[in-house]
């Protein structure tokens, strides 16, 4: 019987911090107590804090280990463990790892290593490779035409836990301004102004051709194999009322007030990106998520594109003011996450519990990752 005992460490609990010494025995939490324990072989956490490993939904950080470059494809198990090493190291203990399905730049080199991308991370899994859990999450663009055809193919994969509907498509969601989607596009694919016209025309036309009746199927599709559900972009009410018609159980990111307060009334669990908590504000324009937590309906925090702010943002949502407690703040990118996915053996310091842990030290107000654990083995 495996076990390690961590002592003088202060417990970030459901409602609570409270001083005291956390037991592992065999992969979960055995007891926690107040009290310090006296056993000579008890690592001394010296007054840190100790929370839950945190639980990411929504991360396209392992795409770029696959594409460190335009055009430059790196060898795939490398990738894999090296984006798996990041999500040590930035705490994350339990990563959904999202895979774009139906990109509009139909030579990208994301739209041709789909299935290798989720065949690797499987196979670092089962061959015992991965410090973290990982899991994967489909992002379906639901305006492309492949796109069903692609989660058909996708959608019976064992690590797969969440699927996520997305319409990028000019007018509407993220890119409600026609301006801001011609600067980004033209920008991002170099295309001259005949081109971006031509571009804008295409995309419009499929999102009207494919767009509610993917979003449709998909839905249906995730409901009959139990995976959970994600909105993505949600601006208006009328976004946020078919997102819960179809059983959405989490909202990605939505873009207004309106949506954001709306989809937290209906039971969706409202997600906004770590990197918006820690630059002050949306890079794309919509709502900052500082706003969100004001008014308490900011749920779940997500790394987004960036790993290293989740834990930041944490923090930094229980120093705001009117903000979180931190008991408040760790849920966020823990015990909500993974409720929102039916994952209800992690997220929390309980007794019985997974033991994924962290040990975090302030310094300058800033968190500082000492050490992590993933079902009680040390990952950092």
């Amino acid at each position: 019987m495996s076990e390690q005992i961590l002592t003088h460490a202060r417990l970030v609990l459901d409602d609570e911090v409270i001083p005291g010494s956390l037991v592992i025995r065999d992969g979960k939490i055995a007891d926690i107590d107040t009290a310090p324990s006296r056993r000579p072989a008890a690592i001394d956490c010296d007054g840190d804090y100790l929370l839950p490993g945190l639980v990411e939904l929504h991360t396209d950080n392992m795409e770029k280990y696959f594409q460190p470059r335009p055009k430059v494809a790196w060898p795939s198990r490398q990738a894999a463990l090296a984006h798996d090493a990041q999500m040590a190291a930035s705490g994350i203990t339990t990563v959904f790892d999202a895979v774009s399905i139906g990109d509009v730049n139909k030579d990208s080199m994301r739209h041709l290593a789909l299935h290798e991308m989720c065949a690797t991370i499987g196979d670092i899994v089962v061959d015992g490779l991965a410090r973290v859990d990982h899991r994967l999450h489909l992002r379906c663009e639901v305006s492309q035409p492949e796109t069903l055809q692609r989660f058909q193919e996708l959608a019976d994969l064992p690590l797969l836990g969440l699927v996520s509907l997305m319409d990028h498509a000019p007018g509407q969601r993220q890119f409600a301004s026609y301006d801001a989607y011609r600067i980004y596009y033209q920008g991002k694919y170099g295309l001259n102004d005949a081109e971006l016209e031509a571009f804008v025309t295409e995309q419009l036309a499929n999102s009207a051709r494919y767009s509610a009746e993917y979003r449709q199927a998909i839905a249906g599709e995730c409901h009959k194999r139990g995976l959970a559900l994600a909105s993505h972009d949600d601006a208006t009410l009328e976004h946020v009322a078919e997102s819960h018609e179809y059983g959405t159980r989490v909202a990605e990111f939505p873009t207004t007030h309106a949506a954001a307060e709306a989809s937290h009334r209906a039971g969706m669990a409202v997600m906004m990106g770590a990197p918006n908590v820690v630059r002050g504000g949306s890079h794309s324009g919509n709502i900052a998520a500082a706003a969100l937590v004001e008014h308490g309906v900011l749920d779940i925090l997500s790394s987004d594109y960036y790993p290293a702010a989740l834990l930041d943002a944490v923090f930094r949502v229980a120093r705001m003011k009117d903000g979180y407690t931190l008991p408040q703040a760790v849920a966020t990118a823990s015990r909500r996450p993974a409720e929102a996915v039916g994952l209800n053996d992690r997220g929390r310091l309980a007794a019985g519990l997974r033991a994924d842990l962290l040990r975090v030290r302030l310094i300058d107000d800033h968190p500082m990752l000492q050490r992590a654990w993933s079902c009680g083995q040390q990952v950092h």
